[in-house]
């Protein structure tokens, strides 16, 4: 199981692997906000917390689509299947890649990128501690996601269309969080803490059955 972890971070950080693209875009959509709703300071610290979630999920969500597409044309995916490691494990590994190579970078680089959308200073602890209780939760789903679609031709539309409206309660509590700092923010923050460990329990049981009935 370690092999296959250490296998997945050296394929996303090699070139062409999807690390850094997810950091790219991010950087995009939050310095394009300014230039599209003007540079006022107050309007974009209003919108400065919706703005960073929104551009870290579409971020995760744009290297989904490779979690198992690369093992799925190498025939490297039913190899794992027959071997000894539960394909429950597998999904899970596959989601812990997915995080320490978009979703962690991503909580690294957003207090830096709320800077340029002059985010409140009280607001920096909230957005890093919803980044981290948050972005777990988008990288399992998408791994449910990515099994769902994988071997389908154009299954990355299919993907981002079956990914998206999950998505949504984690988008909400986060943002909120980030909004009302110590004055309710802990609940969201809560909320989200809880959809992550509900998210963690049962998807990638869910994602294991639906690898195993694409393998028939």
């Amino acid at each position: 199981m370690r092999a296959l972890l250490l296998r997945d971070l050296r394929i996303a950080t090699r070139a062409g692997g999807g690390f850094g693209l997810g950091l790219a875009f991010f950087l995009i959509v939050v310095v394009l906000v300014p230039f599209g709703v003007g540079a006022e300071t107050a309007t974009l610290r209003l919108i400065a917390p919706g703005i960073l979630w929104v551009g870290a999920l579409l971020a995760a969500l744009l290297t989904l689509d490779r979690l198992f597409a690369l093992d799925w044309e190498d025939g490297s995916l039913a190899l794992i299947a027959t071997s000894p490691a539960p394909l429950e494990g597998v999904a899970l590994l596959k989601a812990l890649a997915h995080w320490l190579t978009t979703g962690l970078p991503l909580t690294l680089a957003a207090p830096l990128l709320g800077v340029l959308l002059n985010l409140a200073p009280e607001a920096y602890p909230w957005l890093v501690a919803s980044l981290l209780v948050g972005t777990p939760a988008l990288s399992v789903i998408g791994t449910f996601g990515a099994a769902l679609t994988v071997g389908l031709r154009r299954g990355g539309l299919l993907l981002s269309l079956l990914v998206l409206p999950l998505y949504v309660p984690t988008l909400i509590f986060g943002a909120e969080a980030v909004r009302r700092g110590a004055d309710g923010g802990a609940t969201a923050l809560a909320l989200m803490g809880g959809i992550t460990l509900g998210a963690l329990a049962l998807l990638p049981f869910a994602a294991a059955a639906a690898l195993r009935v694409n393998l028939r």
